[in-house]
């Protein structure tokens, strides 16, 4: 009998497996389907803007500017409306609408007949884009331990091929049909919300659910409870926002700084991309699982910081082109501690919070988006205009790399700080 028994718990054991490795695949795809729309965006907007408005370049970067605006402002607003949502009717309603919302703003900005409805399709793109404080609770759902911020890593991993294949194939399909790249997302979009319906089981069970909660969903107030209620989890947080602004330099800045610098050509940054999307998938979705266990989490978020400062250093001093191979790998070390980060905050939190919690970190990531792009931009053309007293286009890393020291010392203290234990809280079953 105690043989039999054995046999059917392996057994269950076994069919759990695979269903939640299928799980854990849709949440990599949708995370980066999410991304990549951004990266399709990349080599296209500029010229769909130029022949929907009729501009040249330079009109055309203000109106990326506003539209990158748009899209942060909405991923601030709804990312806490999101999490909490999942929080009550469980993750997989609210990813599978973002889902089939993103093939909707694809379709929007595909036929816009005018730059008015390119801002709609935004509006769209920034609400269904907060769905990552879903997908991250979803995560932390299925995971525990240091298996939760190896699985976190694949969140990294997926950004980052998502971005690079994003790119890579905005500039294919633009060579064929200016419209084309956005037809290809909303094709992508609405198969994976397709294969999610059949796919994707319930991670949040009924007893752990919450009601709904206004206050909750109000990212800033959102952001105050967590600081009154857990002072460690809010200094990481704050670590995690600086990271996000100085990260900034890289996502927005970089290409921009190589044109200046050493007049690459745009194959010639595509293939530096290629390169630095491959270490980040590498690092995030390989070298991750072995770091977490053998060093553990705190270790690998300082480690991860002084490499991203130590990165950005030396890109602000690079002398030759060819050096940006070598100086992207320590930056690209520096994603140990973006999972690891994570992986220690959704510790502090009960079950029924990690939707809160998440959108808290995607409310972080749209204040960086309005914030960082803006402050380096800034800070590269004060010191590479032709009236600046002193040229250095290497300036917005020097301030990154200041940016990620100073989030090293808040995440050390916060780790000083005493800890409160996520404790089970009695949820309102809403079924």
């Amino acid at each position: 009998m105690a043989n039999q028994l054995s046999s059917i718990n392996k057994a269950s054991k076994t069919a759990k497996k695979p269903k939640q490795s299928a799980a854990l695949g849709f949440i990599f795809i949708t995370i980066f389907i999410d991304v990549l729309g951004l990266g399709i965006i990349i080599p296209v907007l500029p010229k769909l803007l130029q022949v929907l408005g009729h501009i040249n370049v330079n009109e055309a970067s203000e109106y990326i500017g506003w539209l990158t605006f748009v899209y942060a402002s909405m991923q601030l607003i709804f990312a806490s409306i999101m999490g909490n949502l999942s929080d009550q009717y469980g993750r997989r309603p609210i990813l599978l609408i973002s889902l089939f919302g993103f093939g909707l703003d694809y379709m929007v900005m595909a036929f816009a007949p005018t730059i008015a409805w390119l801002f709609v399709g935004r509006i769209i793109a920034g609400i269904c884009g907060a769905s990552t404080s879903t997908a991250t609770a979803y995560i932390a759902d299925v995971s525990t331990g240091n298996k939760r911020a190896a699985n976190f890593g694949l969140v990294g991993a997926a950004s980052a091929i998502g971005l690079i294949f994003g790119i890579a194939l905005g500039a294919f399909l633009f060579a064929i049909n200016i419209r084309l790249p956005f037809i290809a997302a909303a094709a992508f979009a609405f198969a994976n919300g397709l294969y999610g319906l059949f796919v994707l089981p319930e991670s949040l069970a009924k007893e752990h659910r919450r009601k709904f909660d206004w206050g909750r969903a109000n990212p800033l107030l959102s952001l105050l409870r967590i600081y009154k209620k857990q002072p460690a989890l809010a200094s990481l947080l704050g670590a995690t926002t600086i990271v996000y602004i100085a990260q900034k330099a890289v996502e927005y800045l970089l290409s921009t700084f190589i044109y200046e610098k050493f007049n690459w050509t745009p194959a010639s940054v595509g293939y530096l991309g290629l390169f630095t999307g491959l270490v980040l998938f590498s690092i995030q979705a390989g070298l991750i699982r072995y770091t977490v266990p053998k060093f553990g989490q705190q270790k690998n978020i300082i480690a991860g910081l002084i490499f991203y400062a130590v990165g950005l250093l030396l890109i602000a001093f690079v002398s030759r082109g060819w050096m940006l191979y070598l100086f992207m790998v320590p930056y690209c070390l520096g994603g140990l501690s973006g999972p690891a980060l994570q992986g220690i905050a959704t510790d502090k939190v009960a079950r029924n919070e990690q939707g809160e919690l998440q959108g808290s970190f995607a409310v972080l990531n749209s204040i960086s988006l309005i914030v960082g792009p803006l402050l380096l931009s800034y800070v590269f053309f004060f010191f590479t205009k032709k009236s600046s007293s002193v040229y250095f286009p290497g300036a917005p890393y020097i301030l990154a790399a200041v940016l990620m020291l100073i989030s090293v010392f808040i995440a050390i203290k916060s780790f000083s700080k005493p800890v409160k234990k996520a404790k089970s809280i009695k949820a309102t079953n809403t079924a």
